[in-house]
């Protein structure tokens, strides 16, 4: 029996996230299921360090606190909420619930999905949690839950979990779920599918973005759109940007299917809505992915300001006369941001910050005695000295791996509503769609390496086309990035019949190119698109993975991948090992990579005139 479309929206991206999304989301319009993400492997370390204070905790409290007012809201409205907010102790999170229910007097069914919880398995390990699918809520639901609460699913798995329990769909409804897992990779970030973060900000108000919701429908495909009235923006650009976020290859493996990025379809369907469409779907891999956290050690950090004149003589005097203190320390980096301007008006703008960060297994090495050697410095060492903030305590920082596990290793149960536990089987998985030898993948399971060509994937997943080595592999000089070089059995596609190579102009990759990103344990993604089609053949012929070295320096020396989306026209970049240890170690100025993105859009190329948009206020 058909069913009409799933109404299911999103009211949380991270924990922390606006407090007030869950009750505007409930309020806003119709919904079916309102879903909230509330980890990230920041957060599974953050929880990891409350379960220490307490056994009890290991959740997002922040969720409770949302739904004191939306429970109510929800029961009236027929909504089922469904949230990962469980995090290391979904238990414990569902009793609250219930707690709370019979505290404000709503008659409300919960149930809860564990069994992800591994930390057992990795001695020394703070928290290690595998990745589930959508299965164990689709159980939970069937049975009867008004509330669902998970630990460590997969983000997607929040809504390809709920589509699958309103359709029925089976194990085997590969291009189905696959659909609903896109529709839930754009959700999950919440305000980023609506404007938030989007690299076009500037041609939207996006003050107060409201928050997406997906009309799914027994196919698969989806609509993305928000509810009426709510700020932001829903375009087939912020609905790119969010798809290409935090993922690698064309294939996005999870625990349930893994979807074809190189098959989905964007379409306008109006205004605020966005119609993804012709995803398919193939088997899952056998493995889930494990994250596992762990105390790496301690850190500190000191940022100096160094005003006017001579300063890179004023950032070396303190280098030398830190030395000494800084000798038997693991880690030590020092950043000079050379914020400071030539003749200023004001004496931030004529000011550059020196970061100190230190890291080291002893809190003893960085701690009080490394920061007071700093501060001894102030009346004998640069003029002008100071720091941004006194110095303080080393913190402890952690480390983030990931692994991967058989999934039929991994016990993942569903408490149902009455609280029997319902086992939950691993997918089938055919021979044929087993890769040899994986590797960990960001969307949960194992994923098939790349070489930073091209893919270079096991047989039983065939390949794209090959990766050519096109465009520049200097760099971007001047002449770089213009007419498309010449590929063997290619006409260039920057050329006028008789005319030669078409007139560039010296500008920022931004003026064409959308581009976000974002972090996976150590590594970075850059996912870059363009709006129409002569911009995407240009763009694909010229930014190679050389020239995305060139243009970003900072990757210079580590493993690149570049993958073609043609459908999205979009290339995505995944740069290994740039976070180093993960976001929690402090490793870099921008630990997630968040506006990695950003700096390539502002570094400038040689790009064709025709295929600039005209500035603004020429009126054309």
């Amino acid at each position: 029996m058909s069913r009409r479309p799933l109404r299911i929206g999103n009211a949380s991206g991270f924990y922390g996230d606006r407090s007030s999304a869950l009750t505007e989301m409930l309020t806003g319009g119709p919904l079916d299921v309102l879903t909230g993400d509330y980890l990230a492997e920041l957060t599974m370390l953050i929880l990891g360090r409350d379960r220490l204070k307490a056994p009890d905790l290991g959740y997002a409290r922040t969720f409770l606190r949302q739904l004191e007012e939306g429970l109510g809201l929800a029961h009236e409205r027929g909504v089922r909420i469904v949230t990962n907010a469980g995090g290391l102790h979904p238990a414990g999170l569902a009793a609250a619930v219930r707690a709370l229910a019979a505290k404000v007097g709503v008659p409300v069914t919960v149930a809860h999905v564990e069994g992800d919880d591994l930390t057992a398995r990795h001695e020394g390990a703070l928290t290690a949690n595998a990745y589930l699918g959508g299965a164990g809520i689709t159980a939970c639901l069937r049975a009867g839950a008004d509330v669902v609460v998970t630990g460590r699913v997969t983000d997607a798995a929040l809504v390809s979990g709920p589509a699958a329990w309103w359709f029925d769909w089976s194990a085997e409804d590969h291009d189905r779920l696959a659909g609903a897992v896109v529709a839930g990779h754009v959700l999950e970030c919440g305000t980023q599918a609506t404007g938030g973060n989007y690299s076009f900000f500037t041609a939207h108000d996006v003050r107060r973005p409201g928050f997406p919701l997906a009309e799914i429908s027994p196919d698969g495909s989806a609509v993305i759109t928000k509810h009426p009235g709510t700020g932001g923006v829903v375009s087939a650009g912020t609905v790119t940007a969010q798809l290409l976020y935090e993922t690698q290859g064309p294939r996005y493996l999870g625990p349930d299917v893994t979807a074809r990025l190189d098959t989905v379809r964007l379409t306008d369907d109006g205004p605020d809505r966005v119609r993804i469409s012709g995803v398919r779907g193939e088997a899952p891999p056998p493995t889930l992915k494990v994250g596992v956290t762990r105390i790496g050690g301690w850190r500190n950090e000191v940022v100096f300001v160094l005003t006017g004149l001579d300063v890179e003589a004023k950032a070396e005097l303190v280098r030398a006369q830190l030395a000494d203190a800084l000798e038997g320390v693991a880690d030590a980096r020092w950043t000079l941001a050379r914020t400071d301007h030539a003749d200023a008006d004001t004496e931030e703008t004529a000011s550059a910050l020196l970061r100190l960060v230190v890291r080291d297994p002893s809190p003893d090495r960085v701690g009080r005695a490394l920061t007071s050697a700093a501060v001894e410095l102030a009346l004998g060492s640069y003029p002008g000295f100071h720091v941004t903030a006194p110095p303080g305590p080393a913190q402890p920082y952690g480390v983030f791996a990931s692994t991967s596990v058989p999934a039929t290793q991994v016990p993942h149960t569903a408490v149902l509503p009455d609280g029997t536990p319902l086992q939950i089987p691993a997918p089938p998985t055919p021979p044929s769609a087993r890769p040899a030898e994986p590797t960990a993948s960001p969307s949960g399971p194992a994923e098939p390496t790349a070489s930073p060509s091209g893919p270079a994937e096991p047989a039983a997943f065939p390949a794209s086309p090959a990766f050519e080595a096109r465009g520049s592999g200097g760099g971007a000089p001047e002449g770089v990035g213009g007419a498309a070089p010449a590929v063997s059995g290619v006409e260039p596609r920057e050329t006028v019949s008789g005319a030669g190579p078409r007139e560039t102009v010296r500008a920022p990759l931004g003026r064409l190119a959308g581009a976000r990103s974002g972090d996976k344990g150590g590594d970075a993604n850059v996912g870059v698109w363009v709006a129409t089609g002569p911009a995407w053949d240009w763009l694909r012929d010229t930014l190679t993975v050389e020239l995305f070295r060139a243009l970003l320096p900072e990757t210079r020396g580590l493993t690149v991948l570049r993958h073609e989306l043609p459908g999205l026209r979009a290339l995505n970049f995944t740069v290994t090992g740039i976070l180093g240890d993960g976001v929690a170690s402090g490793h870099r100025f921008d630990p997630q990579a968040k506006a990695l993105g950003e700096w390539l859009r502002a570094r400038h190329l040689d790009i064709p005139v025709h295929l600039l948009p005209p500035p603004e206020g020429t009126g054309t």
